[in-house]
């Protein structure tokens, strides 16, 4: 938590025909990692990208890939998805059985190949539901919109929600970065980084702009002014 802020570019909002280009232009702008939104049609409604995808990626981009599953079956496909080199897998902790201990199976298979493990939570999924896992996360990802489709707004209140995450995690005696995805732009940057947020996904509004890497130089800057603000506050 309290890490430099990282911007995590959502290829979903990239333009696929030229994505070799896109890549390059997040990187040279400084981006911290290229966000991966892997949907099922089942999870969510939506359809997007797959294992070959991951796979021709990784081959392309030289900063960590942030994969972030939205499937009904996690257990199932995350051998895949490791294989082909994500770095961090956000598996959602909806998708999984807690009673049977399959976020605690989730996580452990992340880390047993070597990345990094991440739990994510919707917007109307209580933030102590983490609790019991928050000790073994490398970071905790707080939707801040529903899952499903890119371009969305920001569900006022997630701010809060961040906050909480943290304060579970310093009562645990954890550290895992934040991070925040929907609705990220110049205007919610602050919001979410002056509660704790870490690492921003940001896609419309990377992409979207008529220069993705003065967008990430900018959202950036909003996120890191909130936060000196917030420290001032204190």
């Amino acid at each position: 938590m309290f890490e430099p802020v990282k911007i995590a570019p959502s290829i979903l909002s990239a333009d696929f025909m030229n994505m070799r280009a896109d890549i390059e232009t997040i990187e040279r702008g400084g981006a911290g990692y290229v966000h991966v939104d892997v949907m099922d049609g089942h999870f969510v409604p939506n359809l997007t990208l797959g294992v070959p995808f991951v796979k021709q990626l990784k081959k392309i981009a030289s900063i960590p890939l942030d994969v972030h599953l939205m499937i009904s079956n996690p257990l199932v496909q995350l051998p895949w998805f490791l294989d082909a080199g994500a770095d961090i897998v956000t598996v959602h902790l909806e998708a999984l059985d807690e009673v049977e201990g399959e976020v605690g199976q989730a996580i452990g298979m992340i880390k047993a190949a070597g990345a990094k493990a991440a739990l994510s939570i919707k917007p109307d999924t209580p933030v102590a539901r983490i609790a019991p896992h928050i000790g073994s996360l490398d970071m905790v990802l707080v939707m801040s919109v529903y899952p499903g489709f890119s371009g969305q707004s920001y569900i006022e209140g997630s701010d809060a929600r961040v906050a909480e995450v943290v304060a579970l995690a310093e009562g645990a005696g954890a550290n895992p970065l934040i991070e925040v995805d929907g609705g990220m732009g110049v205007k919610t940057a602050g919001l979410v980084a002056s509660c704790g947020a870490d690492v921003l996904v940001a896609g419309n509004a990377v992409f979207g702009a008529p220069d993705p890497a003065v967008a990430i130089a900018e959202i950036t800057a909003a996120a890191e002014a909130a936060r000196r603000e917030a420290d001032i506050r204190e």
